[in-house]
C-alpha cells in the first residue's frame, strides 16, 4: 500500500460570513368601539412596557387614527406579545384587535 502525495491539488478555502439581521415586525393595535381606553392603556403599560405617558399618547393615536404602532420586535417576541395582549383582553371580554406586520 502506497501513500502518494499529490502536490498539484490546490484547495481554495475562502470562508464568507454573512451577517443577517432578523426581520422586524410592527405590532399594530386596532381601534374598536367595545374596548375601553383605560384597558388599552393598561395593555400598553403591562405587556408592551410603555410608560403611562407614552401609553396614553399611543392610545389616543389609536383612538383618533383607527390604528397605532405599539412596538417593533423580532418575530418571536412580537408573536408572544400579541398572544399575551389578545389573551388578556379576551379574558376581560374585550375584542381588542392586534396585527403583526413585517417591517
Amino acid at each position: 500500500m502506497s501513500t502518494d502525495i499529490i502536490d498539484d491539488v490546490k484547495i481554495d478555502e475562502t470562508i464568507r460570513t454573512i451577517d443577517l439581521e432578523p426581520n422586524k415586525y410592527k405590532i399594530v393595535m386596532l381601534d374598536d368601539d367595545q374596548t375601553p381606553m383605560e384597558w388599552v392603556t393598561e395593555i400598553l403599560t403591562t405587556t408592551f412596557k410603555h410608560s403611562q405617558t407614552t401609553a396614553e399618547k399611543i392610545m389616543l393615536s389609536i383612538h383618533n387614527d383607527g390604528t397605532g404602532i405599539v412596538g417593533i420586535y423580532t418575530y418571536e417576541i412580537a408573536e408572544q406579545k400579541v398572544h399575551e395582549a389578545v389573551n388578556a383582553s379576551r379574558d376581560q371580554g374585550f375584542p381588542l384587535g392586534i396585527l403583526m406586520e413585517k417591517e
